[in-house]
């Protein structure tokens, strides 16, 4: 995989995530405190996250940030 493609790649793979959960963009962004719009970036693969950033969100979807880098097959 390209280096270019992991931030949708793994926004792809946390909205799968988020879904699975029945939540919305909004409610999950609250959930990890974090501003929706910042939120709906990384979903959309337009941020370059930070492993701080992809601990917080995995942390608020109950998964190991391992497995969303695997999930986003990387």
């Amino acid at each position: 995989m390209e280096a270019a493609t992991l931030p949708k790649s793994l926004g792809s793979a946390i909205r799968r995530r988020r879904q699975a959960l029945k939540l919305s963009q909004e409610d999950f962004a609250d959930h990890i405190d974090m501003h929706r719009a910042y939120y709906s970036a990384i979903e959309r693969g337009e941020r370059n996250l930070t492993l701080v950033t992809l601990h917080k969100v995995s942390l608020g979807l109950g998964v190991a940030p391992s497995k969303l880098l695997a999930e986003s097959g990387f």
